[in-house]
Formats: C-alpha cells, structure tokens, sequence
C-alpha cells in the first residue's frame, strides 16, 4: 500500500517544490484537491486527515487553521510556514542539530519546517555554543545574501521583468528593522540568550544562499583560534549525509578567491567553512534556499518519519 501524502498549498514556490519532488516516487501516492476547492474548508480537512503526511505550504495564518482541522491521530503534519518553529508541542526539522532532533522528528505528528536562513545559522553556530567556544549570551551579528526566490511569487515575479528595473539589478539590504521572521528559530535551535543582529541582502539570482557569522576571537572568554571552530563543526558533522564542512586553509573552496553563493543549487546539501586568522574569524553557511532551506528539508523529515532512506529523492 502507497504512503498518502497532500500538499496544502502546493500552488507557491515551497508546495510547487515538493509536490513535483514526490511525484516522482513511486511509493507515494499525492492527494489531489479539486482546484475550485482549494479554499473549501471541508474539502481540504478531508484530504488534510485522509493524509499519512501533510505538508503545510501556506502563510502563518492559514497554516494555524489547516493543522487545526487534522483530526486523524495518524497524520503527520509538516509545516513549512513560521507559525510553529518555536512551539515546544512541535518538533523542529534540522536532523542534524542533535540526537534528539532526529528522534523526535521519527516519532512526532507535528515538525516544523525551519527557515532557510535559520537553517544556516543554526548549522553554523549551534555547535559553537553547545562547546563553550562562543558564550550563549555573546552579541552575535551575521549577515546574509540570498537569491529572489525566497521572496515567493511576488519577488519571483518582480525579478523577471523584462527588462529588469535598474533598482533590481543590484544587491539590495532588506529586513532593515532588524525584526526578520526567523530570528526566533534562530535564538532558540543555537541555544543563544538573545537573537542575533541579523542583515539580509537579496541579490539578482533565483536561489543560493550564505550566512557569514563574524568571530572577534579575542573578544570570546577562551580565545579560540578558527582552526578549533573548524575542528568542532567538523567533529559534530561527522557521519552526516547532507552536511559539508569545507578543508580549512584551503583556496581550492574558493573561485579565485571568491564564494560561490550557489555552489550547493539543486542539492539538500549544507556547507559549512571557517576563514580568518587569530584574531578574526567568519562562520559561513551555504545552502539552496528552496532545497535544504525549504523543501528539500520537508522532505529529509517526511522520509525520516516514515522510515525511508533519509535521502531519497535528494541530492547531496
């Protein structure tokens, strides 16, 4: 018997996404709504609770009424919105921050989808702080840049005018009331006492992503040299699938001594480096904003729930 899966919300980048990833499994089986009943409350609690998996690809609000209408005890809802990245009856879907991530998510009904840029973050500087190698109450500041198809349909659709407006051409700083939608993911999942001060930058490509955290070393209570930062992402990574932490020291990672933003395109891949000197170092995270940042982990936690290879159907 195929494992039933719908996709609430398959019409946005993020369902669009998954939705295209699962049909070609044929293990699966996609529950399909008729379209003139997609905002139809009843027809979409049916398919929600005729459902093994759910997948959630809707905004905050409306992901709050669709996982009320699940009723089946049996129907585990994947949530890709912002609504429930912090709520502890909910379980967080980054496999690779610990253990118990990874078990809870096999056993519960409820995982939140992270954010990408949360993904990132948390990646780079969980490790750090669980190690005591940067103090959870150190004031953190990182800045990303990103591709436009994390801004959804509207962005997508703004940045492939033709021609483009000159005002997108250029990268361009946003979120600048330092109050973006995935500072909270980003607090809770490291273990830091206050968010960081984070400033995003939108660029003219569809997707890719880094995070760059800056170290003032001799600033933290222990000093570390960016080679120990190095060996405790490296140590704490060790074994998994989707998770890349880059040579230290080496300018083969880099093009000519530039990062490459969208390296880890079309893959669920995570790479993480260190750079800097005794004094200084960056923590870089790079990611496929719609892959490991979205519905690539969707689906890393659908196939752990259910017993799958927990690759299948991803790229590394």
């Amino acid at each position: 018997m195929k494992t039933k899966i719908f996709v609430d919300g398959q019409e946005g980048t993020t369902g669009l996404q998954i939705h295209e990833r699962l049909a070609l499994r044929p293990e699966l089986e996609l529950i399909a709504i008729d379209p003139a009943k997609r905002k139809d409350t009843a027809a979409r609690a049916a398919c929600l609770n005729a459902a093994d998996v759910a997948f959630l690809c809707l905004p905050d609000g409306a992901a709050k009424e669709s996982a009320a209408l699940v009723t089946n005890p049996n129907t585990c809802i994947i949530d890709a919105s912002t609504a429930h990245r912090i709520d502890p009856a909910w379980v967080y879907g980054v496999p690779e921050l610990g253990a118990d991530y990874r078990a809870a998510i096999r056993t519960s009904k409820r995982i939140a989808n992270p954010g990408c840029h949360a993904t990132a973050f948390a990646l780079a500087v969980r490790p750090l702080v669980q190690r005591g190698l940067v103090p959870a109450d150190f004031a953190l500041s990182c800045f990303s840049i990103t591709g436009y198809s994390g801004g959804g349909k509207k962005m997508i659709a703004d940045y492939e005018q033709t021609p483009l407006p000159e005002a997108l051409k250029s990268p361009r700083p946003y979120a600048l009331g330092l109050m973006h939608k995935h500072l909270p993911e980003m607090r809770v999942h490291t273990g830091l006492v206050n968010a960081p001060i984070f400033s995003p930058v939108v660029g003219n490509f569809y997707k890719g992503l880094t995070i760059t955290v800056a170290l003032p070393l001799r600033q933290l209570p222990v000093a570390p040299s960016p080679q120990a930062l190095h060996h405790a992402l490296t140590e704490t990574y060790a074994g998994e699938k989707f998770i890349r932490v880059l040579p230290f020291g080496d300018e083969g990672v880099l093009d000519g001594g530039f990062l490459d933003v969208q390296a880890c395109n079309d893959t669920n891949r995570c790479d993480l480096a260190v750079f800097g000197h005794a004094d200084q170092a960056v923590v870089v995270a790079r990611l496929d904003n719609l892959g490991k940042g979205a519905s690539g982990a969707a689906i890393q936690c659908m196939n752990l729930h259910l017993g799958f290879d927990e690759g299948a159907g991803l790229a590394v």
